[in-house]
C-alpha cells in the first residue's frame, strides 16, 4: 500500500507544475480560432523588391516565402481576420481588392481584416507600374499579385472554415538585435547602427490553444527591418525564420510574424544567411520566454475601427521647378520630376495628400492592436505606448498599405533618407508635411475612443 502511495505521488510531482495548475483551474475555452498557411515564394524568378540596386532577378531560393491568416471569434460571434506576409509590403490596391471580395465572400467587414507585412528585402516585387522597368517586368509582378490575391481569398476561407473552440492568451517578451539605424555625421544622417538611438525590444506575443493545449497559431511582432541578407535568393529573413523554428517547437501551428515600428531599426550584425538564423533563433527564443509566462487570457468582446485619413503632404513643387529637376545629373533626381511631371499632365495637378490607413482593434479587454500603414519609425510606438494606458498596446507598422516611410516630427526636423529622401523612388509630390505625426497620432486616439462609446 505504502509502495502505490509513493509510487503515485512520484508521478503527481513529476507533472509539470505550471501546466498541471493550468489544466486544473483554466475554464472552457470561450473564444474561436482558425489558422491557416500557403508558400506564396514565385515559381519564375522574378526581380526582387527593397534593394534600388539589385541589376537582376532572383536566382534562387534560401528560404520559402509564406502568406498566413488567423482567423478570431469572441464568444458573441464577432470576428476579426489578421493576415500576415513574408513580402516586402501591401500595395493599396491589393488591401481594397481583398478586403472588398472578403465582405462579399465571407461577410468580413474591412475594418476586421487586417494586412500586415514582414517587409522581407528577399521578396518579389509587388508594385512596379508607374516606375521605370520595362512592360515585361511589371507585367510579371503584376501576375504574381493576381496569384496573390487570390490566394489570400483562399486563406481566409480556410481560416474561418478552421475555426475551433480556443483559449485565446497574451503575453510578451525582449530581443536585442534590433538597433536605431539612424548615426549622425556632420553631413547628416547616415544608415549605420546607432546604439544611442531609440528602439523597442519588446515582443509582443498570442497564443491561440485548443482545450487540450495544442496550440492552433501562434502570432508574433517585432520592430525591425528584415534587412539581414541581400542576396539574389527569395527568403523571409529572420521572420521566416523564425517562423520555421517556432513551428518546428509547436508541431500544428501557425507561427505568424508581425512587423513594428521598424523605418529607422536594422538588424545587426548582418549580411549573411547564418546571421539570419541567428537573429530568427534569437527572435524565437523570446517567443518562448514570453509563453512560459503567466500569459494573460483575453475576455470580451472584439471591437475594430478603420480609416483612410487625409495624410498631408509638404507644398510640391511647381512645373516650372519639376522642368529644371528633370535635367539633373542624377539620375534618381531626373527620373523622380519626370514621374511628377506625368501626374500633373494626367491629372492636372499634384495631390495635396495620401488616403492613409489606421485601423485599431480590441481583442477583448486585454489587447488594443493599433495598425498604421507604411514603414512607421519607432517613436510612433514608443509614443503610442505612453499615451494609451490599455493593458496591452501591440504596434505593427506595414499594415494595410506600403507607400513609404512615415518619420515622425523629429525625423521629419532631422531629415535624411526616412525623412523624406526614400519618396523619391515613387510619386510622392513632396514629404509628409510637419503635421504628419499629430496627424497620424490624433487619429489613432479618434479610432480608439471610438471603440469605447
Amino acid at each position: 500500500m505504502i509502495t502505490r502511495f509513493v509510487l503515485l505521488l512520484t508521478v503527481i510531482l513529476a507533472l509539470p507544475c505550471a501546466g498541471f495548475a493550468q489544466v486544473a483551474t483554466q475554464s472552457p475555452p470561450s473564444w474561436k480560432a482558425g489558422a491557416a498557411s500557403a508558400k506564396i515564394t514565385p515559381e519564375k524568378m522574378l526581380w526582387m523588391a527593397g534593394y534600388a540596386g539589385r541589376n537582376k532577378p532572383a536566382d534562387g531560393v534560401t528560404l520559402d516565402l509564406f502568406a498566413k491568416a488567423l482567423a478570431i471569434e469572441d464568444g458573441h460571434g464577432q470576428r476579426v481576420i489578421l493576415v500576415t506576409l513574408d513580402l516586402i509590403g501591401v500595395p493599396r490596391t491589393l488591401r481594397q481588392n481583398v478586403t472588398s471580395r472578403a465582405e462579399k465572400e465571407f461577410g468580413i467587414k474591412p475594418d476586421r481584416l487586417l494586412l500586415n507585412a514582414s517587409h522581407t528585402h528577399s521578396g518579389p516585387e509587388l508594385r512596379a507600374r508607374g516606375l521605370d522597368y520595362p512592360n515585361t517586368r511589371a507585367a510579371d509582378a503584376d501576375a504574381y499579385t493576381v496569384n496573390l490575391e487570390n490566394t489570400l481569398l483562399r486563406l481566409i476561407g480556410e481560416a474561418l472554415a478552421n475555426l475551433q473552440p480556443v483559449h485565446v492568451r497574451q503575453s510578451y517578451a525582449r530581443c536585442g538585435f534590433a538597433m536605431n539605424r539612424r548615426t549622425p555625421t556632420p553631413k547628416g544622417y547616415s544608415n549605420h547602427p546607432y546604439p544611442q538611438g531609440p528602439v523597442d525590444h519588446q515582443v509582443p506575443v498570442l497564443r491561440a490553444s485548443n482545450a487540450d493545449g495544442t496550440d492552433i497559431a501562434i502570432l508574433f511582432g517585432y520592430n525591425c527591418h528584415a534587412t539581414t541578407l541581400g542576396l539574389y535568393q527569395f527568403s523571409g529573413d529572420y521572420p521566416g525564420y523564425a517562423q520555421q523554428y517556432l513551428q518546428e517547437a509547436h508541431p500544428g501551428a501557425v507561427a505568424m510574424f508581425m512587423n513594428g515600428c521598424s523605418g529607422d531599426q536594422n538588424p545587426y550584425p548582418r549580411n549573411t544567411v547564418e546571421l539570419a538564423q541567428a537573429h530568427g533563433r534569437s527572435l524565437a527564443t523570446a517567443v518562448e520566454a514570453a509563453l512560459t509566462t503567466d500569459m494573460n487570457p483575453l475576455t470580451g468582446s472584439i471591437k475594430a475601427a478603420y480609416n483612410e485619413m487625409a495624410l498631408t503632404y509638404s507644398p510640391a513643387p511647381g512645373e516650372q521647378q519639376l522642368n529644371e529637376r528633370k535635367d539633373s545629373t542624377n539620375k534618381l533626381e531626373a527620373a523622380y520630376a519626370t514621374r511628377l511631371l506625368g501626374v500633373l499632365k494626367d491629372r492636372g495637378s499634384l495631390p495635396a495628400d495620401y488616403p492613409y490607413p489606421v485601423q485599431v482593434i480590441r481583442l477583448g479587454s486585454g489587447v488594443t492592436m493599433i495598425a498604421l500603414g507604411g514603414e512607421v519609425v519607432v517613436d510612433y510606438g514608443l509614443r503610442l505606448k505612453r499615451e494609451i494606458h490599455d493593458p496591452f498596446v501591440w504596434m505593427a507598422g506595414y499594415s494595410n498599405d506600403v507607400m513609404t516611410y512615415i518619420p515622425s516630427l523629429r525625423v521629419l526636423k532631422e531629415g535624411g533618407y526616412e525623412a523624406g529622401d526614400a519618396m523619391k523612388w515613387g510619386s510622392h509630390p513632396a514629404p509628409w508635411s510637419d503635421k504628419v505625426e499629430e496627424q497620424i497620432v490624433g487619429e489613432v486616439h479618434r479610432l480608439r475612443k471610438l471603440l469605447d462609446d
